[in-house]
């Protein structure tokens, strides 16, 4: 149940800010896209850095603005395999890049320290070269991100008992990540109660075309999946009725039977996402987000390896939003496909957002109190969803 939101006011527009975005997956970049849409508009100085494939669109949506300064780190790599995490591959890729990366980032640490930028506080969605820097400089750092919901929650034994060891496998590596923060922004569609200090559950962060969007049930399904991904899938949609508009599939173009390729377009996926009987995807956090705010059932089937995606999917399937699966065969699909009736009234009972207000006020709140000198809260006056619980002595 939302309570009542008490939003803090707008922060003056005059405080530097560090803002540190990983590149490794675009959902990162897209949210942090929100955020500094909202902090360019008070008028922050901002210095963004920012790795892989996310450097380029946010060099698109900010070099232009005139209190924005963009540098582009090196950061870590993911290679997966028929969908599945490659480890050894990834650490192979990530010890060749490692000298010249660390290079880099040492390249980038003093060309923002001749540029004489002072930040007032850092701001980190999973990125460590600004946490680290604001650490080294005994400044406040504010993570805004999801991955933190795996330490910072607790959880129940019927979403993660069958996978108790990874589950404190990924938990270990988020904990490790960005310990000691000023404070803990955790963004979800889903609200365990929280069990640690300086932490605060906020819904999805949601982009404007999304928040514009109007749900209007169509009879087509989206698909969206990478080239890496189950090469079988489009020869088992050909054999199901309806027809499946296919993201992802990098050149893939035109129509074989039922299925659609579309190409990558904002404005049509939004549109196709909003119409769309149902979606099928792995359980990357953003889609499943917005997803979920639209009334749109999903079925998750998340990369391997990659056990917050699989959290992700489980508490769609405990919540009744819809399910997952470690395998996309025909009856799983059946079956999957003659339940969205079901998941939809689920999703009826979901308390959904007109817009990003929670999120702005827990910052703007923040930002206030780094402002004033104040000690890092365990809560924000700012309401959100969720259950809290007393935190622990733990950071």
């Amino acid at each position: 149940m939302l309570e009542a939101i008490r939003c803090a006011g707008m922060t003056k527009g005059d405080m530097k800010i560090l803002y540190g975005i990983v590149g490794e997956g675009m959902g990162h970049a897209t949210r942090s896209k929100v955020i500094l849409d909202e902090l360019c508009a008070q008028g922050h100085e901002i210095a963004i850095v920012v790795s892989g494939r996310a450097h380029a669109f946010i060099t698109r949506q900010f070099a232009a603005r005139p209190n924005v300064t963009i540098e582009e780190i090196h950061g870590l790599t993911l290679d997966y395999d028929n969908n599945e995490l490659d480890l050894s591959d990834s650490v192979l890729q990530n010890l060749k890049s490692a000298v010249p990366g660390l290079a880099r980032n040492i390249e980038v640490y003093r060309e923002i320290a001749e540029r004489r930028f002072r930040p007032d506080a850092v701001i980190s969605d999973f990125e460590s070269w600004a946490y680290l820097y604001g650490m080294r400089h005994h400044l406040p750092v504010i993570s805004i991100d999801n991955m933190q919901i795996l330490n910072r929650c607790t959880h129940a034994a019927d979403v993660t008992g069958d996978n108790s060891f990874a589950f404190k496998l990924a938990k270990w590596a988020v904990k490790v990540k960005l310990p000691r923060a000023y404070h803990y922004l955790v963004t979800s569609f889903f609200f365990p109660p929280v069990r640690k200090r300086r932490t605060t559950l906020v819904p999805p962060i949601l982009r404007r075309e999304i928040l514009a969007a109007k749900r209007e049930r169509g009879t087509h399904v989206l698909v969206y999946q990478t080239a890496e991904a189950d090469l079988s899938l489009v020869a088992t949609l050909k054999t199901l009725p309806g027809e499946f508009r296919f993201y992802g599939r990098r050149g893939a173009t035109g129509r074989e039977g039922n299925v659609i390729f579309q190409p990558f377009s904002e404005t049509g996926f939004v549109e196709d996402l909003r119409t769309a009987r149902a979606v099928i995807a792995t359980g990357g956090y953003s889609l499943m987000g917005e997803a979920v705010h639209l009334g749109v059932p999903m079925l998750a089937r998340p990369i391997q390896g990659q056990f917050e995606q699989e959290l992700n999917a489980l508490y769609l399937r405990k919540l009744g939003y819809g399910d997952v699966t470690p395998t996309l065969s025909r009856e799983v699909l059946e079956h999957f496909l003659a339940r969205t009736a079901a998941y939809e009234g689920a999703l009826q009972h979901y308390p959904r957002q007109p817009d990003n207000r929670i999120l702005f006020g827990c910052l703007n709140e923040l930002l206030a109190n780094i402002r004033e000198g104040r000690p890092p809260a365990d809560r924000l006056r700012v309401s959100a969803m969720g259950a809290y619980e007393s935190g622990d002595d733990e950071n």
